[in-house]
C-alpha cells in the first residue's frame, strides 16, 4: 500500500485527508456537494478544495462525473486508497479465544475478507463479551466479535454500541448443553454447584435461566476452568458450548437446556454479530460496502469442514 504522508504534510494536506475521509460515506451514485459548500464546511479557499479533489481523483482514490446542472456524482470508489490516504491506520478488531474449529473460521473469513478489500487488519483475542465491550468503547478496537446475545444484553444496559453486521444462526457457536459430573444426572437440581461465569454475560444469562427457581450454589468459574473444575470434583453442573466438547471427543454426560427460557435466548447466543461503537456511522457504512460477508460465511464453513487450514 502506497504512502500519502508526504502530501499530506503539504499546504492542502489537510483538505485532502478530510475529503478522503468524507468520501468513506459515499458509495458510487451518490451527488456530493459543490466546491463552494466544501470550501464553507470546511473553512477553505475554493482553490484548495478543487486542487483536493483533482488530487483524490489523479491518484484513483475516486472517479467523478459532472453533470451540469443536475451537479457532481460519484463513480467509482477505491476503498483501500482512500482508507491510505484518510490515515486511519490498522482496523483493529476483537474476539473470543480461538478455542472452537467454529471461531477460527470465523477468524479466516475476518482477515481473508479485509485482505481480499486491501484494508490493514488485525485481530486480536479477549476472553468475557463485556470485556471486548469495555475495550471496544475504550477506543482500543474497531470492532468486537461476540454472540447476538450478548451484544443485546450490552445495549440493554446501556452500552453505547451498534450491531454492524449480523451473521446467520451456529456462526458463534453451534449450541450450549449442560455439562454434570455425574453421569447418571438428567437436570440441575437444588444443592449442586453450579459453574457461573460473570465475564461471559451469554453463559451468565443462560446459566441463572436454566437455574430459576432451583437452590444451586453458584460457583464463579473462568468459562475456561470449568471443565476442570467438573473434573476435579468442585463442580456438579455448568452451561457449556457444545463445540468444543465434541471437537475435543470429551467424554461428559450432556444434556440439553431443559428451561423454555434459556432454550429461547438460547437461538441468539449461537449468532455472532460485528459491533462498532454507536459514534461510528461512518465506519458501519464504509464496512459495509466493502466487505463481503458471504466470503467470511464462506470461509468459516470451509474450515469447519476441514477444506482449508485456518490462518489469521
Amino acid at each position: 500500500m502506497a504512502s500519502y504522508r508526504d502530501v499530506l504534510m503539504l499546504k492542502n494536506g489537510k483538505i485532502i485527508l478530510t475529503l478522503a475521509r468524507e468520501f468513506l460515506n459515499y458509495s458510487p451514485g451518490d451527488r456530493i456537494p459543490t466546491i463552494e459548500q466544501y470550501a464553507k464546511r470546511f473553512s477553505a479557499g475554493r482553490g484548495t478544495v478543487q486542487s483536493a479533489l483533482k488530487f483524490l481523483q489523479k491518484i484513483g482514490a475516486v472517479a467523478l462525473e459532472s453533470r451540469g446542472h443536475l451537479g457532481t456524482f460519484v463513480v467509482t470508489i477505491s476503498d483501500k486508497v482512500l482508507w491510505e490516504v484518510a490515515d486511519f491506520g490498522t482496523i483493529m478488531a476483537v474476539m473470543p479465544l480461538p478455542y472452537s474449529a467454529r471461531y477460527e473460521g470465523l477468524a479466516t473469513g475476518l482477515s481473508s475478507a479485509f485482505e481480499a478489500a486491501g484494508l490493514p487488519f488485525s485481530l486480536a483475542f479477549m476472553r468475557g463479551a463485556t470485556k471486548r465491550i469495555n475495550a471496544l468503547i475504550e477506543g482500543k478496537y474497531n470492532i468486537a466479535v461476540m454472540s447476538k446475545l450478548a451484544a443485546r444484553l450490552e445495549m440493554e444496559k446501556g452500552a453505547p454500541i451498534t450491531v454492524m453486521y449480523e451473521f446467520e444462526p451456529h456462526t458463534y457457536v453451534q449450541d450450549h448443553v449442560v455439562v454434570f459430573r455425574d453421569s447418571a444426572a438428567t437436570k440441575i437440581e437444588a444443592g449442586m454447584r453450579v459453574a457461573i461465569d460473570p465475564a461471559s454475560v451469554d453463559q451468565l444469562i443462560l446459566t441463572c435461566y436454566e437455574c430459576q427457581g432451583i437452590e444451586v450454589n453458584y460457583i464463579e468459574t473462568p468459562y475456561t476452568q470449568i471443565l476442570q473444575k467438573l473434573d476435579s470434583g468442585q463442580l456438579d453442573a455448568a452451561v457449556w458450548n457444545l463445540d468444543e466438547v465434541r471437537e475435543k471427543n470429551l467424554a461428559y454426560n450432556l444434556c440439553p437446556l431443559a428451561k423454555e427460557k434459556s432454550r429461547k435466548v438460547a437461538r441468539d447466543d449461537t449468532i455472532a454479530v460485528l459491533v462498532v461503537k454507536s459514534e461510528e456511522s461512518m465506519a458501519i457504512k464504509f464496512l459495509k460496502r466493502c466487505l463481503d460477508f458471504d466470503h467470511i460465511k464462506k470461509v468459516q464453513q470451509q474450515v469447519l469442514k476441514k477444506e482449508i487450514i485456518p490462518a489469521y
